[in-house]
């Protein structure tokens, strides 16, 4: 990521830290004015186990979770919290007293689907979705859409950094939130108010990372 305009928001644990970049950013359902930048948690154990470690507390003791739920490609730290969460005593119900991660497949219209070798891991499974963010929350309603049509149950939504409190319904817990970028905005393309200013986009930016205009 480009360091010009760059911002971190550190915590008392050096390895949780948040990147982001100000500017005018467009996803492929808002524009933004802060690029959140997750590549390294998503990437690097020492801050993925850190993300896990902070996120496992709203869960250990009080919610029954089977499968994680891994979005924009959160495997990583989706894989830390199935350890934190066992190495915290925690007892899921299914069979084989344990805990899947699993992602989903994407078709062209974004809708998600498991295969049936994935399916039967959400199928009776209480499911926690873990998100890089949550912002607009159009990928975390068809995540909660889809786990509900294969016959699961949402346990909750997680993220490294989330802007709602309430996703369909769920609570979304989160590392990260407004509070950490007091004038953090979202907004539908049409009513970018950084647009009617005439300011011109200054990345395109997805769960992928950042491509500069």
């Amino acid at each position: 990521m480009p360091t010009k305009n760059e911002i971190k928001v550190l915590t008392k644990n050096k390895n949780l830290r948040l990147r982001v970049l100000k500017g005018h950013f467009a996803t492929s359902h808002s524009h933004i004015n802060y690029y959140i930048d997750v590549t390294m948690q998503k990437s690097r154990l020492s801050e993925a186990k850190a993300v896990a470690h902070e996120l496992v507390g709203y869960y250990k003791s009080s919610t029954v979770i089977d499968t994680i739920l891994c979005l924009d490609g959160m495997q990583v730290v989706g894989t830390c919290l199935a350890e934190e969460l066992t190495n915290a005593g925690f007892v899921s119900i299914n069979a084989h007293q344990t805990i899947y991660v699993v992602t989903p497949e994407h078709t062209t219209g974004s809708q998600l689907i498991f295969r049936d070798n994935i399916a039967q891991m959400i199928c009776g499974k209480n499911v926690l979705i873990l998100a890089a963010s949550v912002t607009t929350g159009y990928t975390a309603n068809a995540a909660v859409e889809a786990i509900k049509y294969y016959g699961g149950q949402v346990a909750g939504i997680s993220a490294i950094f989330a802007t709602v409190s309430e996703c369909s319904g769920y609570l979304v817990r989160s590392a990260f939130n407004p509070n950490d970028l007091s004038d953090y905005a979202s907004h539908p393309a049409h009513q970018c108010p950084q647009c009617a200013k005439g300011e011109k986009l200054d990345a395109l930016v997805n769960s992928f990372g950042y491509s500069k205009l």
